[in-house]
This record gives C-alpha cells, structure tokens and sequence, in this order.
C-alpha cells in the first residue's frame, strides 16, 4: 500500500481535521493519521493505543489528569481508557494500534 498524503481528504474528528493516510480498510493492524489540532474535545478510546509525535507548532495534551508541553520531536503513549485533548496549534501523526476504529471512541463526559 503507498499513499501520499496530498491525496487524502481531511474529515473532521474531536480533534480538529485529520488526514487519515493509513486505515483499517487498509490493514486492521494499525493506522497512520496527520492531524491538525487547534483545540480538541475531550474524548478516549476503549481498545485503542495511540501514538502521537509532534510534526510541527506548539501546545498541550491533557492526558487522565497531566498535562503535557508539545513542541516538535515530542512523541505521547497514550493507553486505552484514558480520556485525553490537545490544544494549540500543532500538527501530529497519530499511530492507532490498533487500526482506528469510529465505534471505539467517546467523548469524555465526567460523572459529577
């Protein structure tokens, strides 16, 4: 499978607006996304592990309780389960392990 990355529409996601260059359709194995994130929802994945290295800009990543500074060559673990939003003005490529699946993520909604 090659692709480039000029011939994939964006879609818009909590995150803001991702290229998702690699997909399930492709390989249920893992994904291969360039995301542009401004400022994101809230959101987790149940079975989904993401990888996320900082391509380009600046901002944070609110991970569970953390907060994380994210400037290019900074890559994030992200586990299942874990409730999680950047904001700022950076580009990253998220590697979902596995493949990114629409069923498997939720927006965080807090029990009060």
């Amino acid at each position: 499978v090659v692709k480039h990355r000029d011939h994939v529409e964006p879609v818009p996601c909590p995150c803001g607006s991702s290229t998702r260059i690699i997909t399930r359709q492709d390989t249920p194995v893992a994904g291969l996304h360039v995301t542009h994130i401004r400022d994101s929802q809230k959101h987790f994945h149940q079975k989904t592990t993401e990888i996320y290295y900082i391509l380009e800009g600046k901002g944070w990543l609110e991970i569970g309780e953390d907060k994380v500074e994210l400037t290019p060559g900074t890559t994030v673990l992200i586990r299942p389960g874990t409730p999680h939003r950047g904001y700022g003005d950076f580009t990253t490529i998220v590697v979902p392990v596995p493949a990114f699946d629409p069923d498997d993520e939720f927006l965080f909604n807090p029990v009060a």
